[in-house]
C-alpha cells in the first residue's frame, strides 16, 4: 500500500509521500512515488501515485518519454495551456494503461491494475491547484471546502487533517501537521513506511521551493513524533470523564 498527500495553502503546495510498496508481509521494499517536472519560469508539475506497482511506473515512463519526445504542440504535461488540461491528459494516460494492462492477459476487470494519482501544481497565468485522479481516468478538482487529497492508506492519518489542517497555514506548520498524519499512519500499518519524500511549492515562483527526503533517523521527525505521543497522553489525562 502507500501513502500520499497533497495541501492546497495560499501560498503554495505542499506534498509528501512515502515509499513503501509490498507483496505479503514478508516481502517489503522502497520506491519512489513522487515525480516532478519542471519549465523555469512557466510551469511546475508534480505526480504522486498509489496502487498496482507495474502500472503506477508504466504511467510514469509513458507520461516522461512523451514530453522528451514531442513538439511544441504535442499535447504532453509540459505544453498543456492549463493544469486542468493537463489533468484530464494524465487521466487518459492512466485509462490507458489500465486498459493495455487488461487486454495484455485477458482480464475484463480494472481491479488489478487499479492505480490512483494526486496531480499538483502551477501553469503560468492561473492558480496552484490539485486534481485527484482516479482509475477510469475522471478527476475532481481541490475547493475551499475540499482543501487536501490523499490516496493509498488515508484512513489513519485523516483524523489530524480534519481537524488542524487550515489553507492559511505556513509551510512550516503544514509540513509539521503533515509529519503527524504520516506518523499516525506509519504507526497504524505496516504497508506505509519510510523514508518520506516532501516537496513544498510557493505560488508563482514556477520552481521547487523545497525538496527532502526524510529518512528513520531525522531527529527533526523523532522529535516530532515523540511530542505528538506526549502531548496527546498529556490531553487524554486532562478529558473529564464520562458520567
Amino acid at each position: 500500500m502507500t501513502y500520499c498527500v497533497g495541501l492546497r495553502l495560499k501560498s503554495g503546495l505542499v506534498f509528501m509521500s512515502d515509499t513503501r510498496t509490498n507483496a505479503g508481509v514478508d516481502n517489503f521494499s522502497k520506491t519512489k512515488k513522487m515525480f516532478t517536472w519542471e519549465v523555469p519560469g512557466e510551469r511546475v508539475i508534480t505526480i504522486m501515485t498509489a496502487g498496482n506497482l507495474a502500472t503506477t511506473q508504466s504511467l510514469i515512463s509513458l507520461i516522461e518519454e512523451r514530453s522528451k519526445i514531442a513538439s511544441d504542440r504535442s499535447a504532453t504535461i509540459l505544453h498543456e495551456h492549463s493544469m486542468f488540461q493537463v489533468a484530464r491528459l494524465v487521466g487518459d494516460t492512466l485509462k490507458e494503461v489500465i486498459r493495455e494492462s487488461n487486454s495484455n492477459d485477458g482480464m475484463k476487470g480494472a481491479s488489478k491494475f487499479k492505480a490512483t494519482v494526486i496531480l499538483g501544481g502551477q501553469i503560468k497565468g492561473s492558480d496552484p491547484t490539485l486534481f485527484l485522479i482516479y482509475p477510469e481516468g475522471n478527476f475532481v478538482e481541490v475547493t475551499t471546502e475540499n482543501p487536501f487529497f490523499q490516496i493509498g492508506e488515508l484512513k489513519y492519518g485523516r483524523p489530524i487533517l480534519v481537524r488542524a489542517f487550515d489553507e492559511s497555514l505556513d509551510f512550516d506548520e503544514a509540513v509539521k501537521l503533515l509529519l503527524i498524519s504520516f506518523d499516525s499512519t506509519l504507526k497504524a500499518n505496516l504497508s506505509v513506511g519510510m523514508p518520506f519524500d516532501l516537496q513544498t511549492y510557493e505560488k508563482d515562483t514556477f520552481k521547487v521551493r523545497s525538496e527532502v527526503r526524510i529518512e528513520e533517523d531525522d531527529a527533526a521527525y523523532a522529535e516530532i513524533s515523540n511530542s505528538w505521543g506526549e502531548a496527546l497522553r498529556s490531553a487524554f489525562k486532562e478529558l473529564p470523564s464520562y458520567k
